[in-house]
């Protein structure tokens, strides 16, 4: 890196796995939109087993694993690797700011307040996860951010969360299905732009790259693999509930 400080490139990018990152998050916003449509029970109150099933979906795939494969698809040209406790705690964040926000939606449904709030909350666990996630980075540099592309990043993540409850909320028909792309892009829009905060800079300090890490290599089809056996799973869930309610609507009072 010369000495100098430096921004990370096009050219740094698996362009593949930026699309597979794509790929996920878009399955994993689909999936989620079907699991939502069980969180509010027909009494009005919420079940927590779908809130959960849908935050898991939602966090842990649309949001984790496109954020997680996206910085898999960074390769600045030497060694990176990643702190498992610290990326642990990022999917932690995901899933929760994730299912708080849902909260907020499906248990004060009508609430322009509660909309705004869960979007709130969950843009900024998002951008709180995306940042954690990029923390677990080991690497032969010191990492900083540009303010005003940080800023950005976080901007996007709040508005792109807001516009997801709304659409889980509000949308119906084809038009909440057909969300789910523009969803998928927002949450890799985010992502990038954090991405393309971050400067590096030669490191100061000795590195350790394999004390309670794990390499890329490792993590890759992993966390694809799971991605999507969740997003399947979650299908088949929907798939089930929807069938046994049409069998207990048909049966006789």
């Amino acid at each position: 890196m010369g000495g100098q400080t430096v921004t990370n490139q096009l050219s740094d990018y698996n362009l593949w796995l930026v699309l597979l990152s794509y790929v996920v998050s878009v399955t994993g916003a689909m999936t989620g939109l079907l699991l939502t449509g069980y969180i509010r029970r027909p009494d009005g109150g919420i079940s927590f087993w779908w809130l959960s099933m849908a935050s898991m979906v939602i966090g842990g795939c649309a949001i984790w694993s496109m954020h997680f494969l996206g910085m898999l698809a960074y390769s600045p040209g030497h060694l990176i690797t990643y702190d498992i406790n610290i990326t642990a705690a990022s999917l932690v964040i995901a899933v929760v700011v994730t299912g708080a926000g849902l909260y907020c939606v499906y248990r004060w449904h009508s609430s322009a307040a509660a909309l705004l709030a869960g979007g709130m909350i969950m843009g900024s666990g998002v951008a709180a996860m995306h940042y954690t996630g990029m923390a677990a980075m080991r690497m032969n540099a010191d990492m900083s951010y540009d303010p005003t592309i940080l800023t950005a990043s976080i901007v996007i993540a709040l508005v792109a969360a807001t516009v997801a409850l709304f659409t889980l909320e509000r949308a119906r028909g084809l038009v909440r299905y057909a969300s789910a792309p523009v969803l998928g892009l927002a949450i890799c829009g985010m992502h990038y732009t954090g991405m393309a905060a971050m400067e590096l800079s030669p490191a100061t300090s000795p590195v350790d790259f394999f004390s309670g890490t794990v390499t890329e290599q490792l993590m890759g089809m992993p966390v694809t693999m799971v991605a999507l056996a969740v997003c399947i799973s979650g299908i088949y869930m929907v798939i089930d509930e929807s069938h046994r309610r049409s069998l207990r609507a048909g049966s006789p009072a």
